[in-house]
């Protein structure tokens, strides 16, 4: 199980599909593990060499002590790429994932073929409710959110339907180390990157799931708007729009990599 060992954490990731394909890099949303990417990775892994990896405080990666800034959660994927020797690579993220991809994009647009940023804004939500959830989930722990976090990242058909895969994402959330959860709450707090799109210079694309109570269309529209090259695709389903539906966000993102090719 390969890990990167840095000065205050361990950093989980994984690497497969194509050996000689393009690089392609995947990054979760907050209180989820590498795994939520499965379905992208068995549609793509045949055309590209794709890393993914557990965020700091989440899975199987360790949790450095306090609380986090965007700016440390962009320099772990930095310290991944150099350490596998990645001189450039396609990046899709979902949430602070899509967070994470915006700061690379404006501070690391030399390393990008590509960004796509999906169920994210460039600002989500206000400090002081995120400063309200670390103080929720430092005094109580993760339970007590899981009933609203189903209800924000799947419709209520879909949860129904897809009971067991749910429940598998639901799990995970829980495994969060409770430090990991509230340190990269204070990351999607603190980012802000209105003022700073117009610096993303490289293609991106942004997905919303059309039902999403977190970051609404809207959000993804004004992002796509706002940079040098921008497109929006916006697919069925609530905030983890890439489980919710794989094959229309799989096609979207596909599409976008190829034309880059």
């Amino acid at each position: 199980m390969p890990f990167l060992d840095l000065t205050q954490h361990r950093l989980h990731y994984q690497t497969e599909g194509r050996a000689d394909g393009p690089w392609l890099t995947f990054c979760n949303s907050l209180g989820t593990d590498l795994g939520m990417w499965q379905p992208q990775v068995d549609a793509l892994a045949s055309q590209y060499c794709i890393l993914r990896y557990d965020r700091r405080g989440h899975g199987q990666s360790s949790t450095p002590p306090g609380l986090y800034s965007i700016d440390d959660l962009g320099a772990d994927v930095l310290a991944l790429w150099d350490h596998l020797d990645i001189e450039r690579s396609h990046f899709c993220g979902l949430s602070i994932g899509g967070l994470t991809g915006q700061w690379l994009g404006v501070h690391a647009g030399s390393r990008l073929h590509t960004l796509t940023v999906a169920a994210t804004a460039a600002k989500i939500g206000t400090l002081e409710s995120w400063q309200a959830r670390i103080a929720q989930v430092q005094h109580d722990g993760l339970l007590p959110l899981v009933d609203g976090t189903r209800e924000r990242w799947f419709t209520a058909a879909f949860a129904q339907t897809h009971a067991s895969q749910v429940e598998d994402i639901l799990q995970r959330f829980l495994a969060t180390s409770v430090a990991g959860y509230a340190g990269c709450c204070n990351a999607v707090g603190t980012a802000d990157f209105r003022d700073a799109l117009g610096r993303i210079g490289v293609p991106l694309l942004a997905i919303a799931g059309e039902d999403d109570p977190v970051c609404p269309s809207t959000d993804l529209q004004a992002i796509a708007g706002s940079v040098v090259q921008g497109a929006y695709a916006g697919v069925a389903g609530r905030h983890i729009c890439n489980l919710e539906s794989p094959q229309a966000f799989t096609s979207a993102l596909a599409a976008h990599l190829s034309a880059q090719h």
